[in-house]
C-alpha cells in the first residue's frame, strides 16, 4: 500500500467537523444471534475475526497525516502502531436489554468524535440484549467510505454460513512512515499551481450542463389527475425557490444525538410499489414524507411548501466497484409534505423523483468532486466554522434533511458465526439539517434508522411510529 492522498470530497467530510456539534462518521447496529456461532461469541472472538479480515478492509489500518498549515488534503498511511484492542471493544446493557436501551446506548456512542491519531473507526460488542442476542455497533468516518463502499466493508467481515470462509493467507502488516514535510509542501505547491486548471474545468462542466438543467428544473409542474388530488390544477412540486422551508429541526445542532429504529416488511413496500406503478425508493420517500407531515402537524409546524430532501446518489463506474472512498453525489427532491392524501403524495413524489433524476443526470458526475478538489482544507475548515457562526445552513439551505435508501443483501448472513437478524443504519447530521432518515434493506425487511439532534427532535421515536403508520396507510389504500 502506497501513501494515498484524500480526494477533495473525502476531505470535505473531515471539514464538516470544524462546526461545533457535527460528526463526520456514519455507523450501523447489527443484532445477531450468538447461539449459531461455532465458538463462544465474546470479545476475543470478535477481535480475532476482524484482525483476520483487515487485509480486506484497507481503511481499517489507515490513519491520517495532516499537511502543514492545511495547505492541501491529508494523506492516508498504514498505521505502524495499529491496536485491535483499541478499535474493538465491548459493553453491556442492564436488564432487560430492550430496544429503547439499545437506542440510547447507540446514540451515546454515536455522539463521540473518532480519534484522528488512529484509523477512523470503532466497533463495540454489546452484550445483554433481550432474547440472548448481541449487538454490534460500528462507526467509520465518512472520509473513508460512502454508502456503497460501506457495504463492501460489511461484506469483508460477514459470511453466508456460520463457518467462516477461506479469505486466503493474511499478509504481514507493514506500517508506513509519514510523508516528509518537505515532500507534502512540494506536492501542495504543485496542487496550487494546478488549481486554475481545475477551476476552469469546473466552469466548463457547469456551463455545458446548464442548458439541460434549465430545460428540466428541479421542481417542475407535474400534471396530476384531478381525481387523485381532488382539484383542477397542476400539482406544484415547490415554490420555485432554492431555499427549503423552515422546520423545528433546521437549526444548529448540538453534540448529543437521538436514534430511533425499526423495520418494515419488504413485501409490504413492494406490494405498494406494484399497485401504484412506482419504485421501492419512491415508496420509501413517500413513507418518510408522510411521517414528517404527521410529526410537523403534531408540533403545529407544517410549512405551506413541501420539505426538500437531499438524496445521496452513487456515481461509481463499473471500474470503480469494490474501491473504497467517496464516489457520491446528491439530488434534491421535494417530499410532498403539503399533500394530505398518502396515495396522491406517493404519485407526486414519483414524478418529482423522475424529474430530479433527469436533472441530476444532466450534471457531469465529477462536478461535485471538482468543487471540493479546488478548495484547500484550511479554507474549507474556516468556511465551516464561519458557516456555523453565521448559521448559514439554517438560513439558506436548499434542503431540509437527507433521506437515503441503501439496498442490502437478500440472503441470511453471519457475523463471526452469529446469525444476523437485524441491520440498522446510523448516519450523520449537520448544522441546519438536524435530522437524517436512512433505510437499509436486508433479507425480507427494510430497516430504518433515524438520527437527530437530541434537543431539536426530542420525540424521535414518534417519527418512527409515524413512518410505520404511513406505510400501513398506503397498503390499506392500494393493496387491501
Amino acid at each position: 500500500m502506497l501513501v494515498q492522498q484524500l480526494t477533495g470530497l473525502d476531505a470535505a467530510f473531515l471539514a464538516l467537523e470544524e462546526a461545533p456539534g457535527t460528526y463526520g462518521h456514519v455507523g450501523s447496529v447489527i443484532v445477531a444471534d450468538p447461539s449459531t456461532s461455532p465458538e463462544p461469541f465474546d470479545l476475543a472472538h470478535l477481535q480475532r475475526l476482524i484482525e483476520s479480515r483487515l487485509h480486506l478492509i484497507p481503511p481499517f489500518r489507515r490513519r491520517l497525516v495532516e499537511v502543514p498549515l492545511g495547505l492541501d488534503h491529508p494523506y492516508w498511511i498504514e498505521d505502524a502502531h495499529f491496536d485491535i484492542e483499541y478499535h474493538v471493544r465491548e459493553l453491556a446493557l442492564p436488564p432487560p436489554g430492550d430496544h429503547e436501551q439499545l437506542a440510547v446506548q447507540a446514540a451515546r456512542l454515536h455522539s463521540r468524535h473518532l480519534d484522528r491519531r488512529r484509523p477512523l473507526w470503532e466497533l463495540y460488542l454489546i452484550h445483554g440484549l433481550e432474547d440472548g442476542n448481541v449487538g454490534i455497533y460500528t462507526k467509520i468516518h465518512h472520509a473513508a467510505i460512502d454508502g456503497v463502499s460501506g457495504n463492501d466493508v460489511l461484506a469483508a467481515v460477514i459470511d453466508v454460513s456460520p463457518e467462516p470462509r477461506d479469505v486466503g493467507e493474511v499478509p504481514d502488516h507493514v506500517g508506513e512512515s509519514p510523508p516528509s514535510t518537505l515532500g507534502m509542501l512540494t506536492h501542495s505547491a504543485w496542487s496550487l499551481v494546478k488549481s486554475p486548471v481545475r477551476v476552469a474545468r469546473l466552469g466548463v462542466g457547469m456551463v455545458t450542463a446548464l442548458p439541460s438543467v434549465v430545460r428540466n428544473p428541479m421542481r417542475p409542474h407535474v400534471p396530476i389527475l384531478d381525481n387523485v388530488l381532488g382539484r383542477d390544477a397542476d400539482a406544484t412540486l415547490g415554490s420555485g425557490t432554492f431555499r427549503a422551508p423552515p422546520t423545528p429541526f433546521n437549526h444548529p445542532v448540538g453534540p448529543h444525538r437521538r436514534w430511533a429504529f425499526g423495520r418494515f416488511p419488504l413485501d409490504d413496500v413492494k406490494d405498494v410499489k406494484n399497485a401504484a406503478g412506482t419504485t421501492v425508493n419512491d415508496v420509501v420517500m413517500a413513507v418518510c414524507g408522510g411521517a414528517l407531515r404527521r410529526w410537523l402537524i403534531d408540533h403545529d409546524a407544517l410549512p405551506d411548501d413541501p420539505l426538500v430532501a437531499s438524496v445521496p446518489v452513487s456515481i461509481r463506474t463499473d471500474d470503480e466497484q469494490g474501491k473504497l472512498g467517496n464516489r457520491v453525489s446528491a439530488m434534491m427532491a421535494p417530499l410532498a409534505t403539503d399533500v394530505a392524501d398518502p396515495v396522491a403524495r406517493l404519485l407526486v413524489i414519483h414524478e418529482a423523483m423522475r424529474a430530479a433524476k433527469e436533472t441530476h443526470q444532466a450534471l457531469p458526475a465529477d462536478v461535485l468532486g471538482d468543487v471540493t478538489q479546488v478548495t484547500m482544507p484550511a479554507l474549507a475548515g474556516q468556511a465551516a466554522r464561519l458557516s456555523a457562526r453565521l448559521r448559514l445552513l439554517e438560513r439558506i439551505s436548499p434542503f431540509n434533511l437527507i433521506v437515503s435508501n441503501v439496498p442490502g443483501p437478500r440472503v441470511p448472513l453471519y457475523y463471526g458465526g452469529a446469525r444476523m437478524l437485524e441491520y440498522y443504519p446510523l448516519s450523520a447530521i449537520a448544522d441546519g439539517q438536524g435530522l437524517n432518515m436512512t433505510v437499509v434493506s436486508y433479507e425480507d425487511s427494510v430497516f430504518y434508522g433515524f438520527v437527530a439532534d437530541r434537543e431539536l427532535v426530542p420525540d424521535l421515536d414518534v417519527l418512527g411510529r409515524h413512518a410505520e403508520d404511513e406505510l400501513a396507510a398506503l397498503k390499506a389504500a392500494l393493496v387491501e
